[in-house]
């Protein structure tokens, strides 16, 4: 499937969002026309037209400027032919998803001679990213949308993606994957998705429930070796060289048992106020 296919597909799944967002305005009652324009018939492969009340919307989404015939004229001819068929007020509106070349005149106006035709361009690059990751159905365009770190939009489209309901994400992450292949390297859109999906997966939350739990496990034994050091120092300093069977005993007791003999040893006189105390846990 084609850039410009894939987009004129979401904006005929998702009529109503696409006609708010390109003409700046909620749109409640829309509805998807056929694309066939009569005389001498012509598909229109990348548009979308849309009935809106009292107006049609005309939405062409185009990866390159260059197009044959040159773009000026075809938005003219597409008016002719709607405006024909429906003779409703006509909106047309190009979605550009790439950037031209440095220097390109991006027209917006069909003039030769008396004839003068014009038509909105959105260049999707200077859009705020923000309208697209707040709603799943533009969602799939926020890649290109404008940014100054690119990697971190796409690393906010992951996280989007992976929040949307389980039925709806593999539809939307697909779609996503094949718009910012537009501007982003394969290799790291695979990265960063199949980390997203990973993280959302079950089998990793086990994983990271595990680490958590392990990391807790180690934290809890190094405290205790800390305790334990802590109080032999304390003990010898006190009492003296302790003996093999003594340091053995120590070492079963427990991170509450230890703190408990912190507290017991500074009544410890001798070797045998220690073993009066072992004498209490038995």
């Amino acid at each position: 499937m084609s850039f410009d296919n894939l987009c004129k597909l979401l904006s005929e799944k998702h009529p109503v969002t696409f006609a708010s967002w390109v003409l700046g305005k909620a749109q409640t009652n829309v509805e998807v026309l056929k694309t066939e324009l009569s005389i001498e018939p012509i598909r229109a492969d990348y548009v979308t037209f849309l009935q809106l009340q009292g107006r049609i919307l005309h939405l062409e989404f185009q990866t390159k400027l260059e197009s044959t015939p040159p773009l000026p004229l075809r938005m003219l001819d597409y008016w002719v032919r709607l405006y024909r068929l429906y003779r409703l007020p006509i909106t047309q509106v190009v979605v550009l998803l790439l950037p031209p070349a440095p220097e390109t005149v991006i027209e917006t106006v069909f003039s030769v001679e008396n004839t003068r035709h014009e038509y909105r361009v959105i260049p999707i690059w200077n859009e705020n990213p923000e309208l697209f990751l707040n709603d799943p159905a533009l969602l799939p365009l926020a890649p290109l949308a404008a940014t100054t770190q690119p990697q971190t939009l796409l690393k906010q489209v992951v996280e989007r993606v992976n929040q949307l309901q389980p039925g709806q994400r593999a539809e939307i992450s697909a779609y996503t994957q094949i718009l910012a292949g537009l501007k982003y390297k394969k290799d790291f859109i695979r990265q960063l998705f199949r980390e997203g999906m990973m993280r959302e997966s079950v089998i990793y939350q086990e994983i990271l429930a595990e680490g958590e739990q392990i990391g807790e496990q180690i934290g809890e034994q190094r405290g205790e070796q800390r305790e334990r050091s802590l109080i032999l120092r304390q003990l010898t300093r006190r009492i003296g060289e302790l003996p093999q069977e003594v340091l053995k005993r120590i070492e079963t007791l427990s991170l509450e048992q230890l703190e408990n003999l912190g507290e017991a040893l500074l009544d410890f006189q001798a070797i045998a106020d220690l073993e009066v105390w072992f004498s209490t846990l038995d």
